[in-house]
């Protein structure tokens, strides 16, 4: 199975892999490499390597990242708990940085927060919310790791708004900015908020930026 990893210089790194009824494989990754599998395969090792991050790009390219440092995991537990908070009183399905998401290019992407409508998620056939359901969330954010290319984040946000997410947050604590992605609409940069509004996609939501800024 092809993997392709990288660290956030481009170097080539090493990755050890797993693949059911084998013993784990250390693969060196060679410079600039990108390899390609397929969403069946990407399944089977997602499920095989519980302990790996990992992504499918809508042209079939996987990603395989490094599990998030102590501080980019405790500014998501912020984030999750805020967006928690809004749903227990407005509603609707909330998802953390685990679950993954069939987009309608053929993507799996797992952003590190993540909301949808009751409405939409219940009207999914239940077929459809196995494995990485086959549904484009509402809302999304992410969460920049020093580890992250500021590139591949806004390439990825562009997805999303390109796929049908209504309202995306990029968060980039080292420049203490948000950026605002919209369907059909340029992104929008916030230059060190104190607090971001759902708009009315998530009406009366705002997420206290500052312990993330500060972390």
């Amino acid at each position: 199975m092809s993997i392709a990893t990288r660290n956030e210089s481009g170097t080539a790194i090493a990755a050890s892999v797993s693949v059911a009824a084998a013993p784990p494989v250390a693969l060196i990754i060679p410079d600039g490499t990108r390899l390609r599998t397929t969403p069946a395969d990407f399944e089977i090792l997602a499920a095989a390597n519980r302990d790996l991050r990992l992504e499918l790009t809508g042209s079939g390219e996987l990603i395989v990242m490094a599990p998030e440092g102590t501080i980019s995991g405790a500014s998501n537990f912020l984030i999750a708990g805020q967006l928690s908070l809004w749903i227990s009183k407005h509603g609707g399905v909330g998802f953390g940085s685990s679950a993954g998401f069939t987009l309608p290019n053929g993507a799996i992407r797992a952003p590190d927060a993540a909301w949808i409508t009751s409405q939409r998620w219940q009207g999914l056939p239940a077929n459809e919310k196995t494995g990485f359901a086959r549904i484009v969330p509402d809302f999304v954010v992410e969460l920049r790791s020093p580890s992250d290319r500021i590139e591949d984040c806004r390439e990825k946000m562009l997805e999303y708004a390109a796929v049908g997410v209504r309202l995306g947050w990029l968060i980039d604590p080292s420049t203490r900015t948000v950026h605002v992605y919209r369907p059909g609409l340029e992104p929008q940069i916030l230059e060190n908020p104190e607090r971001v509004s759902g708009e009315d996609v998530l009406p009366g939501f705002e997420l206290d930026t500052r312990p993330i800024f500060s972390g």
